[in-house]
């Protein structure tokens, strides 16, 4: 954990937060903080800085918290074709740690059934998930998430409402390609929303339908990558941009 985070309900500026459990032994075993020292901190959803330690017991510690920054902003938004449950498991906090502000888990041909019965599609498991991104990161805005079993209704009446002006990117593996296809930059102000496909990438009515709704494609290359591979290959691509 780079940022301990916790909820800002009810704690007014300079308040005092008491701290139980993972976040508590982390800072007892892992960062080893005595009374006094400084950590960095934030609100779920809000403000980061630091806070003082102020009290230790052998499973709780108080902090004096001093939240007067703005944490770095999502950057990027991201609609993925649900993968196996374990590598959704795996994806959660680096999406969130990687600056992910919107994840669409959505169906595809590809896609089995099953997948949308996984417990790592509820957000009582993949919300701590998320946390632990944010706290690896530093950061700490949540991903908001949105979990869509039918991929047609999906594209043709909700995709427009929820992301009105960002720059559509379609990743699909291109055998043809020897190499990565040039992106475009970003207009200033349009964040990107990049649609990551199943393993073996979309077929062609999804792609024609992405196409059709403004999705410019691009591929990384002929290899066919597993879906957290190309996930964090894909985002990290553009963040060089």
């Amino acid at each position: 954990m780079n940022r301990i985070l916790f909820s800002g309900e009810g704690v007014p500026p300079g308040g005092i937060v008491m701290l139980a459990g993972t976040r508590a032994t982390h800072i007892l075993n892992v960062l080893r903080a005595q009374v006094g020292d400084q950590l960095k901190t934030g609100f779920i959803n809000g403000p980061v800085g630091t806070s003082r330690v102020m009290r230790i017991t052998n499973d709780a510690v108080w902090l004096s918290t001093c939240h007067n920054e703005t944490a770095p902003a999502p950057w990027i938004d991201v609609i993925l074709a649900a993968p196996r449950p374990k590598v959704m498991k795996r994806l959660w906090s680096q999406f969130a740690a990687l600056g992910v502000g919107r994840i669409v888990v959505v169906n595809a041909f590809k896609v089995e059934k099953s997948y949308f019965h996984t417990q790592w599609v509820t957000p009582e498991h993949y919300a701590p998930l998320l946390i632990e991104g944010l706290m690896q990161s530093g950061t700490s805005q949540v991903p908001e998430v949105h979990v869509k079993e039918r991929f047609k209704p999906f594209v043709e009446d909700e995709l427009d409402a929820l992301f009105p002006d960002s720059l559509r990117l379609l990743a699909h593996p291109d055998p043809d390609e020897d190499g990565a296809t040039a992106l475009p930059e970003p207009p200033q102000g349009r964040r990107p929303l990049l649609a990551i496909g199943p393993e073996g990438g979309w077929i062609d009515y999804e792609l024609e339908m992405l196409t059709a709704k403004g999705f410019i494609p691009f591929s990384l290359g002929p290899r066919t990558l597993r879906t957290d591979t190309a996930a964090i290959a894909l985002i990290a691509t553009l963040m060089a941009k």
